[in-house]
């Protein structure tokens, strides 16, 4: 299917691994020129040189920190006009209220919460002012089924479900869409990893950690492929009366009773 994204300019934050990855490939194969952002300059380069070499697009990589003050502010200096953000750096910790301290809770919120909003102030009012663009928001499902141990993830997360759909529901009278995706469970190397070490902890072997999956929909996580392949579609044309909305892609898990 053709998407007409051919051209176009995109940033993708947590680019250089998981989801932020496979949005920035899946971006690339439609001809997408690429901003990555993410911490570490040398995985950034490896993301770089594979899409590079598949792709053959133009691809620019920052390695900063987006949870501190005025970093969005110079992201903007560095990338100029943009047709699509999206927005995905952030992991927030598992916990219940008595397990996350202040200053956690205040390190993943400047990170993920607070560095989505400050993106998104930079870059839609550039969009605003063109009258086009696309700012996708990866969330997280945690918004939506609420964990006694994931306390800072649901609060999150549903704090950026509520900025999606406000922002989205009246960017659209300036041509600007704004959507947010809420990704499960994803086999990325940090779900995979934090799994290891739950199957260490509950078997004694790390190596069983896909038992873990037994009680989730179609007995595994989902693939960044897979959030990657939606993210696209929505930031192509084809969902041009598409905004203000929240896709759920967790195999209908937050809508079930149990897992087990």
């Amino acid at each position: 299917m053709e998407l007409g994204l051919n051209g176009r300019v995109a940033l993708v934050t947590g680019g250089s691994k998981g989801i932020g990855l496979a949005v920035a490939r899946q971006l690339a194969a439609e001809g997408c020129a690429l901003h990555l952002v993410a911490r570490t300059q040398a995985d950034l380069e490896a993301a770089r040189g594979e899409i590079v070499a598949r792709h053959r697009v133009p691809v620019t990589v920052h390695a900063m920190d987006l949870a501190g003050r005025g970093r969005a502010e110079e992201l903007g200096a560095r990338c100029g006009e943009l047709d699509i953000l999206v927005n995905n750096a952030g992991a927030t910790p598992r916990g219940a209220l008595d397990e996350v301290d202040e200053e956690r809770w205040r390190q993943a919120f400047d990170l993920k919460v607070f560095g989505y909003i400050n993106l998104s102030r930079v870059f839609y009012a550039r969009m605003k002012a063109r009258r086009r663009g696309v700012i996708v928001n990866i969330i997280g499902n945690g918004g939506e089924r609420v964990d006694y141990g994931y306390i800072a993830g649901a609060a999150g997360n549903a704090a950026l479900m509520a900025f999606t759909r406000a922002l989205g529901a009246g960017s659209i009278d300036f041509g600007v869409r704004v959507l947010g995706v809420n990704p499960g469970p994803v086999a990325t190397e940090r779900l995979v990893g934090l799994m290891k070490k739950e199957a260490q902890a509950r078997f004694g072997d790390a190596a069983r950690w896909r038992e873990l999956e037994k009680g989730f929909p179609l007995a595994r996580s989902a693939t960044p492929e897979e959030i990657a392949a939606t993210v696209t579609l929505l930031a192509s044309d084809l969902s041009s009366y598409t905004t203000g909305t929240i896709v759920t892609i967790d195999g209908g898990m937050a809508n079930r009773g149990s897992l087990i």
